[in-house]
């Protein structure tokens, strides 16, 4: 109170003793109120000091050797776009990650209060120089902002997470297409640093993990392996990670699409042979039509595929749906033939019947003349061509009037009298007798060597 009533006697004097009562207030030091992010900053100036700290120089090895910085490495897959067969690469989206120690970025935490430093510029710690060896084109996401950031904790340990778009090379193997599956890799290798310097460990516990619901139009994710792919060149060996992708192609899309039409088409190739031998105009037209849709099928097949230099799956089913549909139309042409000789064959028998019965005179019949005497007519001479044609259709006859073996099928087919109908009879039960068979021996071997490539 003294105080005060000394103070009250200068009136210019208490605005500054008000002032200094409130920079010494206990509540102006209390440390629940400093500002942390100041401490921060003051942490990242006094760390990334151009005289303290070299991003050019890697850090030191495990406990502070001179080995091989370690850096381990995890993804997070967060979709694949697109698998393509005839560029025979894939596209994926994924969250890169990599951690390693640097002890020169040490810090104090403050009794726990900074859990870590955020970055959002790489150019100012030192980065491994990973590259993705199998990459055609790849890019950043910055929208809104660049989705990268560098953690740094206070042992040292710096965190680099990104987000990035990649399109890798995929080579596969197509002889069992569509009944295949494929193996897509995604490799990640030093570029300059070899292992005497880096080196590329996978993280421990979960090092890849892949978005839930992941849905592709014509694959199915089975599942994905990691393992170590390092290369030794001229310049050194590098270290490498690689993961493998492994694809199983959805066969249901290609049962609709392709081998069901197939089917399809090759039986109603076999609707000629229940039409009549004498319907040329629409057993010609149904051969052509169906040839030609089952040709347009498999060169629309053929485009969505690369030209390879080996035999396809799809290749042995099209060409074999397309040879049935073939032999249905020269079966047609077979018939056809088969008929006119049938019809030549009716008209010899006729016209040998006509010239037996011009020729059914008696040749012993005799003639009186006037005067009485005998006179005997001699018989008509028939001309050499007659003759032969007669012999023919003789032997004919006489090789269709012997009694046949006693074979069911040979008495079945009695029961058509014409050679073009019982082509038509047999083709009947052969065409789709062995197109079952090369269904069975098709579908047996080739889903026995899909288990067997599996295994």
């Amino acid at each position: 109170m003294k105080f005060f009533k000394a103070a009250a006697m200068w009136p210019g004097v208490l605005p500054l003793v008000v002032l200094l009562i409130f920079l010494v207030h206990p509540s102006r030091c209390s440390p629940g109120k400093v500002n942390y992010r100041e401490k921060e900053k003051e942490v990242l100036d006094d760390i990334l000091g151009e005289k303290k700290y070299d991003a050019r120089i890697r850090p030191s090895g495990e406990n502070g050797t001179d080995g091989p910085a370690i850096v381990r490495v995890n993804l997070f897959v967060r979709s694949i776009a697109t698998i393509s067969d005839i560029k025979m690469e894939y596209s994926v989206q994924l969250t890169f990650r990599e951690q390693w120690l640097d002890e020169r970025l040490k810090f104090n935490d403050f009794g726990g209060r900074l859990k870590y430093l955020t970055l959002t510029e790489s150019t100012r710690v030192w980065m491994p120089d990973l590259f993705f060896s199998n990459e055609k084109e790849g890019h950043f996401h910055e929208i809104i902002m660049p989705n990268v950031y560098i953690r740094i904790f206070p042992h040292g340990s710096v965190l680099y997470s990104i987000r990035i778009s990649l399109t890798l090379s995929c080579p596969m193997n197509l002889k069992l297409y569509p009944l295949d599956r494929q193996t897509c890799s995604l490799r990640m290798a030093s570029y300059g640093w070899t292992t005497d310097d880096l080196v590329f460990v996978w993280k421990e516990g979960d090092p890849v993990q892949v978005v839930k619901n992941l849905h592709l139009p014509r694959f199915t994710l089975e599942k994905y392996l990691t393992d170590y792919c390092n290369s030794k060149t001229n310049t050194g060996e590098y270290s490498c990670l690689k993961v493998d992708l492994l694809f199983k192609r959805e066969f249901s899309y290609y049962l609709i699409q392709i081998y069901i039409p197939c089917c399809m088409l090759v039986i109603v190739s076999w609707v000629s042979f229940w039409l009549d031998q004498s319907a040329v105009p629409a057993r010609v037209s149904l051969g052509v039509t169906t040839l030609l849709t089952m040709a347009t099928q498999t060169s629309g097949i053929n485009a969505s595929l690369p030209p390879v230099s080996y035999t396809k799956a799809i290749d042995v089913w099209t060409g074999v749906c397309l040879t049935f549909v073939f032999g249905a139309l020269l079966e047609f042409a077979l018939v056809n033939y088969a008929s006119r000789s049938d019809m030549h064959r009716e008209n010899m028998k006729k016209k040998y019947r006509e010239i037996e019965h011009s020729s059914s005179v008696d040749p012993s019949t005799e003639l009186l003349e006037p005067d009485g005497s005998t006179n005997f007519q001699m018989p008509l001479v028939r001309h050499t061509e007659d003759s032969m044609t007669m012999d023919k259709v003789r032997q004919c006859e006489v090789h269709m009037m012997q009694p046949p073996k006693k074979n069911c099928c040979r008495s079945w087919l009695s029961k058509f009298p014409t050679r073009s109908k019982r082509i038509d009879v047999i083709s009947r039960i052969t065409f789709p007798l062995v197109f079952a068979l090369f269904n069975l021996a098709y579908w047996s071997t080739y889903l026995f060597r899909e288990e067997a490539e599996n295994e």
